[in-house]
């Protein structure tokens, strides 16, 4: 499984933001591009903040999903998103873009963190899972935009 914390699929994930437009058309869902690019920027702030959490999380969350966010098997389309990962509001492309790709790069310069606090639903990562976990998630959304 690639990882965002490693040089090549951070440099990949990197180069396949830079082939989005606000014409990219999407093969599934709800979501517009700009709502899309938002979207994306919620795990990387959280695992950027990498703040200490108390919460026990969902013990079906973490049971039935949590390994799928970085085994090989990629997602099917049109899976449930999380509330706080949702927006109905119209997100500016330009805007939600700039900050997407700038996460990226704050994600990527983290990689020698040596403490990674637990996700607030699905518990204890490696820090390689972390980096697995983003980078599934943004080459889902890409896929989803059709780069």
């Amino acid at each position: 499984m690639k990882s965002i914390l490693n040089e090549e699929a951070y440099q990949e994930i990197k180069g396949r933001l830079e082939q989005l437009s606000e014409t990219s058309e999407k093969g599934w869902g709800k979501m517009t591009i700009g709502q899309m690019c938002w979207h994306c920027q919620y795990p990387l702030k959280l695992a950027i903040e990498n703040k200490p959490n108390t919460s026990k999380g969902n013990w079906f969350v973490k049971t039935f999903f949590k390994k799928s966010l970085y085994n090989d098997k990629p997602w099917r389309k049109n899976l449930p998103t999380a509330t706080q990962l949702k927006t109905k509001e119209d997100k500016v492309f330009s805007a939600e873009h700039k900050t997407l790709k700038a996460l990226v790069n704050d994600f990527y310069a983290v990689r020698d963190r040596k403490e990674w606090y637990p996700h607030p639903a699905f518990g204890t990562f490696t820090k390689e899972q972390w980096g697995q976990m983003q980078y599934k998630h943004l080459d889902h959304h890409l896929k989803q935009f059709g780069v």
